[in-house]
């Protein structure tokens, strides 16, 4: 027979301890109670359910989940699931205070390796470390890096803090799972120009529109987000500096609906210490001089259309220059110069180098290429020692003659 429920009585509370109510089942008084134990995002209160023939037994079970509340024993919150409260955390509490190209990364991991995996399936009340542990586990089996697995774990540790802080878990297994130990990778392969290469590429790059973008890549090192986001503001062709305090992405906006669009975004360099003003020589201080020149007759050709940015380097109509087509006219100057295919960063690559040879200290190479870190000065330095020890050893010859 269909169960019956007839209209709920007015709600009363038992001894103080949340709400109770009844309802008519199967002709009998069925007792049902709630706490409200938070609120989700449009304000709708969150409740935790009870309910037995019998009231005492609500209100016993109503008493013992309010002592496991006050004791940190249980969650607030048994139903969110773990994506569900990163993908809100993420969208609530960090939209504001992350970079734009800083909470494309977010969003990415966020995609590639908690929405709709076996973990952010799991209900946050719910999470132990060892899911944490088997997640990471899994993730290492599909050859995803340590150094990713290392991040995905950062950030939902941040992100579990938040949870811990509201309410909604009692512990943060984060800080209780065990990550493989770092294994010795191996070395990275430094990409640079020979300086006969070098010197064949500028050779070749007469009359090319992204001549003086090329010089400078090999004479100060920038990065190409650097490079495109530079501006004259910052040139000093008098006293031959140039100083770094912006650079460009081209990254995907992510809005809260899921969809992206791509934008090129001015923003700080990646550290601190990407923040520099590096001396540059003569001679490329000069080839920015003609660069200017041409840039100012190209503001003259097109008037009407030209949109002045302060842009050392930029399209014909003052725009930033699109990352994709400036790296696809590089390598068709490479193959114009018979030079194998390397990638642009080993433009910068190249000055290290450069500067290696001629014995410029590390620490300084260090300042001019705006690394935080000097390991990654010595990755490049240890590939130069070997060429230098074959040549500077004949310094002994003198002893034994």
């Amino acid at each position: 027979m269909p169960e019956e429920k007839k209209k709920k009585k007015p709600r009363s509370k038992a001894n103080g301890e949340g709400t109770i109510w009844t309802e008519k089942r199967n002709n009998k008084t069925y007792y049902r109670g709630a706490y409200v134990v938070g609120y989700d995002d449009k304000g709708k209160p969150l409740r935790k359910l009870f309910s037995s023939y019998k009231k005492q037994e609500v209100i016993d079970k109503m008493a013992e989940y309010k002592t496991q509340m006050n004791s940190g024993l249980t969650s607030s919150d048994d139903k969110i699931t773990l994506e569900e409260y990163f993908r809100k955390w993420l969208f609530n509490y960090r939209v504001n205070d992350l970079k734009d190209t800083t909470f494309t990364k977010y969003d990415s991991l966020y995609r590639n390796h908690i929405k709709g995996s076996t973990i952010g399936k799991i209900k946050l009340s719910k999470l132990r470390a060892d899911d944490l542990q088997k997640h990471y586990n899994t993730l290492l089996e599909q050859g995803v890096s340590l150094n990713v697995i290392k991040t995905v774990n950062k950030h939902l540790k941040s992100c579990l803090n938040k949870a811990l802080k509201e309410g909604i878990i009692t512990r943060n297994y984060c800080d209780m799972i065990t990550l493989p130990k770092q294994q010795q990778a191996a070395e990275e392969e430094i990409h640079y120009f020979t300086l006969e290469e070098q010197k064949a590429f500028i050779a070749s790059l007469d009359k090319h529109r992204n001549r003086a973008l090329f010089i400078l890549a090999f004479g100060a090192g920038l990065r190409l987000g650097e490079l495109i986001g530079l501006k004259w503001k910052d040139v000093d062709l008098d006293n031959n500096t140039i100083s770094i305090n912006q650079a460009v992405s081209n990254i995907a906006k992510v809005k809260s609906d899921g969809t992206r669009s791509w934008s090129v975004v001015e923003h700080t360099p990646k550290t601190l210490s990407s923040i520099r003003t590096i001396p540059i020589p003569t001679s490329v201080s000069n080839e920015l001089k003609l660069h200017k020149e041409r840039q100012d007759k190209e503001k003259e050709k097109n008037m009407e259309t030209y949109e002045d940015n302060d842009l050392v380097f930029a399209t014909e109509t003052g725009n930033y220059i699109d990352t994709r087509n400036l790296t696809r006219s590089y390598e068709r100057a490479l193959a114009k110069a018979n030079i194998p295919y390397r990638n642009f960063h080993s433009l910068r690559h190249t000055y290290a180098t450069r500067l290696f040879e001629k014995d410029v200290p590390v620490k300084t190479v260090q300042a001019l290429m705006g690394h935080k870190d000097i390991t990654t000065t010595m990755n490049i330095y240890t590939h130069v020692i070997p060429e230098k020890k074959a040549t500077e050893v004949q310094c002994l010859n003198d002893i034994f003659n």
